[in-house]
This record gives C-alpha cells, structure tokens and sequence, in this order.
C-alpha cells in the first residue's frame, strides 16, 4: 500500500498521541509502575510534537521545527530510556540521557540549519541510536535478572531494533542525497523508515506494556510469598525452598538448617508494647540477613520464631554461622521511645542426612534443638540428633 510522507507522518503522530494518552491514563491506576507510565506518557507527546513540528517546516520558524523537533525526539528517546530501571523499582536513569541530550543539543545549537543538513542528521540520529542502545542494553539486564537469556534478548529484541533502524539513518546520511533530512521528501528510504517506525512504535509500546504487566504480576507474585512485617519468606515459602533443598540432597549436595526464637519476646510486648515488638524482630532480621549468604533463605515460621535455610552446610557451618546470630543479636542495641531493652534468642540447628525421608523430619530435628536451647537457659545454639 502507497502513502505520502505526510500522511505517514500524520498517521505516526496519532499513534504517538494515543499511546501517550493510554499511558498517562495508566498512570493514575498503576501505583507500582507509576513513573514507567509518566516517562512512557512524556517520551510519546514528546516525539509526537517532534514529529508535528518537523512536518511544519518551510511554515513555521525554523528554530521550532528544526532545533526544536530535534531536541523534542531526542528528549523522547531520553525519557524511555531512563524509564527502564524504574521496572525494577530503581532509581531513573536520566543522567545519561541528560548527557546526550545536553551534548547533542550543544552541537546542533551552533550549527546553522542551513545548506546541507547532514551533519545535524548525523548528530541527531546518532544521538537517537545511542539513547535506544542503551535503553535496550538496560531492558536485557533487568529481563536477565528474572529470565534466561534467550527469553530476555526475545523481549528486550524491540528496542534493539529501534536502536538499528535509527542507526541506518546514520549511515545513509554518508552515501545518499541531502534530501533524506527531511522526512517529508517522498523517496524510497524515507517512506521505508516511516513505515518501520510505525511498527517500532507499536512494538515498543506495547513491548513496555507487557514489561510492566509482567513486572506488576512478579511483585504480586513476590508479596504473596513475603511475611508483610519482616520482608522475609512466609512459612509456605520457605517451605517450597526446604523442599526444593532437600531433592538436592539426592544428589549429593548437602543442606543445614537453623531454627530460632527470640527470647522472652511475650516481656518485650508487655513492657513496651506490640509496635516495640515488631520493631525488634524487624532489627533482629537485618542482624540476621547481615550473617547470609545471598544462596541463603530466611523465614518466619510463625510469631517471634524465624527458620534460616543454608544450602550446601553442613552441622559444623550452620553452628557457626547460629552462633555469630546469636552474640550480634544480644550485642545489638535495641531502643524504643528513649527506652532500652536486652534482645537475645535461641537457636537449634540441624543438617540434613541422607537418611531423612522428607525436609519434615530435619525440620523437626532443629526444632528440637531449639526446645532444648530454650529448656537449658536460653541465648544459646544446640544440636540435636534426634
């Protein structure tokens, strides 16, 4: 099917329009993909106003539709590309499409839009590439971290491809005619691009829809798993780990656990009150996590009682890593409201032996350890063997 430049043009511009009407319109729903969205919204209005002015050309001022549609789409490109970390609830990478916006903008600000336009072509789409690289690179290491590299290079593919199709405009600029600066000239290569940029952007769009979809199920997914006070695994959670741990022990690989519970926490609660007592297991887990390997896993099992899976540990490992718990816990320094209090807990662990016929039963044998823990005196760590 045949089109003019303009009408592909005003076709990309309504595209754009609706795509960021749709993302501000998600905006004010999706409250843990709220800054994606806003970036998402921007960065569409924005190369749609780049778009709408650059048709412009030749009927408004120049220092609209040229400097002012190139640095439109450049920041456009910018947004999207600082928008990709917030995936991951990270900060928003703009400093670096603040660098290249900044820089490209410099030098297109001191060249005059006049004569031969190829070089402000050059900066522009080289700009535009480097932006899409980024972002694409950005989009495959937040993917890798959550899928297997093929899967990731599959969705994150998009914005490679932008970051190509960008590129080409670059290298035509050295072996073709002026006449590919400006969009509206109806030759093969523009309509080509034109064409190829309304698939990109529908691509793209919906790429980072699915992102943030999949990124919104992930976090559902996570807090249905979390314990909501301490971050750390629930009991069925941690029990899916053991599980999982202990089909490893078939194989050789051996597993230890470590159970623990604070100490005298019923006179935490009565003297400072339950706030004072969420508080404390809250610093007592980050003691904890502080002993962690990151192939570690941490559980609460229930109330003041919490259940640390080591992978590849034997009995001699888990008591030395109980044992340095143990004396960071009573050495840390709890305070609440001005108000100081002792904080110490029990520990019994346990390793798992080839003749255990279910993670139940080496479960069951930490436990009994902390029984014993608790029954000696408490603050210490035992073992018991059955």
């Amino acid at each position: 099917m045949n089109a003019d430049p303009i009408t592909l043009m005003a076709a990309l511009v309504l595209m754009l329009v609706l795509a960021s009407l749709s993302w501000a319109a998600l905006s004010t729903v999706l409250r843990d993909a709220v800054q994606v969205s806003r970036c998402m919204a921007l960065a569409n209005g924005l190369i749609a106003v780049s778009l709408a002015t650059h048709a412009l050309r030749g009927l408004a001022p120049d220092l609209l539709t040229h400097w002012g549609s190139d640095l439109c789409s450049l920041a456009g490109l910018a947004l999207l590309r600082a928008s990709i970390p917030a995936l991951s609830n990270k900060a928003l990478a703009w400093r670096s499409g603040l660098a290249v916006w900044l820089v490209a903008g410099m030098a297109l600000g001191v060249m005059p839009y006049e004569g031969d336009l190829r070089w402000h072509s050059r900066v522009v789409f080289s700009a535009l590439a480097l932006l899409a690289l980024l972002a694409a690179l950005d989009a495959w290491r937040q993917l890798r971290e959550r899928l297997k590299a093929g899967m990731s290079t599959i969705l994150s593919s998009p914005f490679f491809l932008v970051a190509l199709l960008l590129a080409t405009r670059v290298v035509e600029s050295f072996f073709l005619s002026e006449q590919l600066n400006d969009l509206r000239s109806a030759n093969a290569l523009n309509l080509s691009f034109l064409w190829s940029s309304l698939l990109m952007n529908l691509l793209l769009n919906t790429t980072m829809a699915f992102l943030v979809l999949m990124t919104l199920i992930l976090r559902i997914q996570q807090l249905t798993r979390l314990d909501p006070l301490t971050q750390t695994l629930n009991r069925r959670a941690l029990q899916e780990a053991i599980d999982t741990e202990h089909l490893r022990l078939r194989r050789g690989k051996p597993y230890a656990l470590v159970m623990m519970d604070m100490d005298h926490f019923k006179k935490l609660n009565d003297g400072l009150g339950h706030a004072a007592g969420d508080a404390a297991l809250q610093q007592t887990v980050a003691i904890l996590k502080q002993c962690m390997r990151d192939v570690d896993a941490l559980g609460r099992i229930g109330g003041e009682e919490f259940c640390v899976l080591l992978p590849l540990t034997g009995l001699a490992g888990a008591a030395l890593v109980a044992e340095r718990m143990r004396r960071m816990v009573e050495d840390c320094d709890f305070q609440w409201q001005g108000k100081s209090w002792p904080l110490s807990a029990s520990f019994g662990i346990a390793e798992a032996l080839p003749s255990d016929v279910s993670a139940e039963t080496v479960l069951q044998r930490a436990d009994l350890g902390l029984y014993w823990a608790k029954a000696q005196g408490r603050n210490l760590v035992l073992a018991r063997e059955s």
